[in-house]
């Protein structure tokens, strides 16, 4: 009678999970059908599973397509991503390690410092920032768009809270062999603590990589679009050009996928051990 109870509760369990892997398909189905039809199949009245016709010129003249430098967007968009997500693992956990670890009588009121910053609304830091990159003369650049966000409070709090509960024998051990701070965070805080860095790293750079309306005001010049502006461009006023706006979302998501599949193992070790929620 037990074993059957257990086969019964294992099948429930196996269609409870085939069901919600379907739900969660479903938008990325759309993508791909939509992206592949013609715009009278995506407006059609009449749905069909598959469209009357796949139209894999679609992706042709998506990236052919004058008035959206999309393949462009997509480069800034990973530079920005990778840039961005580097530079915030570094002063972030550089950070955390110092409140963590190194003697300071000030140590809690800088942390406490750096947390209140994340109760100041964006809207109100959005324009003496813009302002300060507008007189560097940053505007449409990289450096405009990168720099202003490489630091993130969230990103100090996590590191951390993680060092505070970091083994200290292997610190003491590193000491004991003759290295400062800064030689035992690189040769031995960081190759133990890849768990984090891979959770707060894939959090900044999903971020950046979704990042609107910060590129929306700084690249002003189309050189300088991310894909969430080109995406944008292919709804206007005039015209919705749906088939390239759907197969456009769905190239702007594979790098994110690939990334999450890198380092999946890695991310969900980071959420357990870094506690975030």
């Amino acid at each position: 009678m037990d074993d059957a109870l257990v086969r019964v509760g294992r099948a429930l369990r196996a269609v409870v999970l085939v069901v919600l892997a379907l739900l969660f398909l479903i938008p990325f189905y759309l993508l791909v059908r939509n992206g592949l039809s013609s715009e009278r199949d995506i407006t059609s009245p009449e749905w069909t599973f598959f469209p009357t016709e796949l139209r894999w010129g679609n992706v042709r003249e998506l990236f052919d397509d004058p008035s959206v430098p999309f393949a462009r967007s997509l480069l800034n968009s990973a530079l920005i991503a990778v840039a961005t997500t580097l530079g915030t693992l570094l002063l972030a956990s550089l950070a955390g390690y110092g409140l963590a670890r190194i003697p300071y009588r000030h140590a809690n009121k800088v942390f406490y410092g750096i947390l209140g910053t994340l109760l100041v609304p964006a809207a109100v830091t959005f324009v003496p920032t813009f302002v300060l990159v507008s007189s560097l003369g940053w505007v449409s650049t990289l450096r405009g768009l990168i720099v202003p966000t490489l630091f993130s409070a969230f990103a100090c709090f996590v590191f951390r809270q993680y060092f505070l509960g970091f083994p200290r024998e292997l610190e003491d051990a590193a000491q004991v062999d003759g290295l400062g701070y800064w030689r035992t965070y690189w040769l031995v805080v960081v190759p133990n603590a890849r768990p984090v860095f891979a959770a707060v790293g894939t959090i900044v750079f999903l971020g950046a990589w979704n990042s609107f309306l910060w590129p929306l005001v700084i690249g002003q010049d189309q050189n300088a679009w991310t894909v969430q502006v080109a995406l944008s461009s292919f709804t206007t006023a005039q015209v919705v050009r749906l088939h390239e706006l759907f197969i456009a979302a769905g190239a702007s998501i594979l790098p994110l996928l690939v990334v999450f599949l890198c380092f999946q193992r890695w991310i969900v070790a980071g959420v357990e051990r870094s506690g975030i929620d």
